[in-house]
């Protein structure tokens, strides 16, 4: 009897509309799909995204996407894979045609050819032929020449390549490659058979109090995302929630780190696109959105067993800066509501900058776009226009070690002194040049481009 699985998909932002959510949604999640342009390579986000999957060692399945056009040769690809990531790959596919010309993709494991005959660009599912690589009638479907090179690229991969290694990809240290067309379905059902069969089930997670396995009796899970005004009609406010241990009930009351008091965990939702559904019970594995009264934080840990905290999720450093002040100053209040409520939700980061002469206060996001939608959500959501001025920086480092104070460190002219909200001293820079030279103008002075929630 064929097996029934259940996943959770948590998806990612695309590379314009990128936020720190895309990095904290990697935290909840088990695996990992890398999803590569055939032509375009590994893009700028992917290696920034792929750094958050190493820091945990999740496995990672990558996916060439668009072999329906012109692509990048798949050997070069995997070297990119290879030199820019620092991961090896082990192609369970491979692909035939790859100018413009895709013809299918050779099954490495089955050593099967699926055929491709072209989608009508995604108006609906390619018909699909499946042959023997050594079946003579294969050159009746695809030109000799193909089938020629194909044989040439397999006993390459076969004598050169790395050979595919299971427990080194459940480690995360080796990336099992496939080769599809996602928008007209075209290899997306073997890759999905092989994640499933590749993947592992929930994985454990690390607490104050040890390692916590899915098997425990007691439930446990962690805040990973909060979302205000999902419903702009209802005003609500929704926390995420990643079960890591036994089963969850609707009603049930937890134990919640933050107010370290008991909670009752009510209108549990599962959500899919802008669909809603109710849940009365989950599992380990299983995301779910709780109602939140404005008690949750990002990392907060919810558990009826011992009182724990599991690891705390990083704060990442943003990549763009403005200076951000209400466009009224009658309406500073609700500036400041949402301003706070923004950060709370991981949305924005919020520095002061007092070197200037007067206190300045600066937002930073880790994608620019994430500036139009605080102008909007502030507009909308708290009746409170702001005014943006664009900063120079475009990094931010963390003091974790000074061997003087902030203020007499020697940094060039073009780089900045600043707090977190937490007032945690921080140094802005323009280029990666002003890090390295502020390290070696200041012996002794240690950054980090992560940062802990408290």
């Amino acid at each position: 009897e064929p097996k029934e699985y259940k996943v959770n998909i948590l998806d990612t932002p695309g590379h314009q509309d990128f936020s720190e959510d895309t990095y904290r949604v990697l935290v909840a999640a088990d695996s990992a799909v890398m999803l590569i342009d055939a032509a375009k390579g590994v893009e700028a986000q992917t290696i920034k995204l792929f750094k958050v999957c190493r820091m945990r060692n999740i496995p990672i399945f990558t996916f060439v996407n668009k072999m329906d056009r012109a692509a990048k040769d798949p050997f070069s690809l995997m070297e990119e894979i290879e030199q820019v990531l620092g991961i090896r790959s082990c192609p369970v596919n491979w692909p035939i045609g790859i100018d413009g010309d895709f013809q299918g993709v050779y099954h490495r494991d089955t050593r099967m050819v699926e055929l491709y005959t072209g989608g009508e660009h995604g108006q609906k599912k390619v018909e699909k032929t499946d042959l023997s690589v050594d079946d003579p009638s294969l050159t009746d479907f695809i030109n000799e020449g193909y089938v020629s090179r194909l044989r040439d690229e397999i006993e390459l991969l076969d004598v050169a390549g790395d050979e595919f290694d299971l427990e080194q990809v459940r480690k995360g240290e080796q990336t099992p490659l496939f080769f599809g067309s996602a928008i007209t379905n075209f290899g997306v059902e073997p890759f999905l058979k092989r994640f499933l069969e590749y993947t592992t089930p929930p994985l454990p997670r690390m607490s104050d109090l040890g390692e916590v396995t899915p098997e425990e009796a007691y439930f446990s899970g962690f805040i990973f995302k909060i979302q205000a005004n999902m419903n702009p009609a209802h005003r609500d406010r929704l926390a995420f929630m990643r079960i890591v241990s036994g089963a969850f009930e609707k009603g049930m009351e937890v134990w919640h780190s933050g107010t370290n008091k008991p909670v009752a965990l009510k209108q549990p939702q599962q959500f899919m696109a802008d669909e809603r559904e109710a849940v009365e019970e989950a599992w380990a594995g299983d995301i779910i959105g709780l109602f939140d009264p404005g008690i949750y934080q990002l990392g907060d840990t919810l558990s009826t067993g011992p009182k724990m905290h599991y690891e705390n999720i990083p704060v990442f450093a943003p990549e763009h800066f403005n200076r951000v002040r209400p466009s009224d100053s009658m309406k500073r209040k609700q500036f400041q509501k949402g301003i706070t409520q923004l950060a709370e939700e991981g949305a924005i980061q919020t520095f002061t900058r007092t070197e200037t002469g007067k206190e300045e206060f600066l937002v930073g996001v880790v994608g620019v776009l994430q500036f139009e939608v605080l102008e909007h959500r502030m507009k909308t959501e708290y009746q409170a226009d702001i005014v943006r001025e664009s900063q120079p920086f475009h990094y931010v480092r963390w003091v974790v070690k000074t061997p003087k104070p902030v203020e007499d460190l020697k940094l060039t002219s073009t780089s900045g002194r600043a707090k977190d909200s937490h007032g945690r001293d921080v140094l802005l820079f323009e280029n990666e040049w002003s890090i390295r030279l502020a390290c070696e103008n200041n012996e002794g002075l240690e950054l980090t481009d992560t940062s802990t929630r408290n």
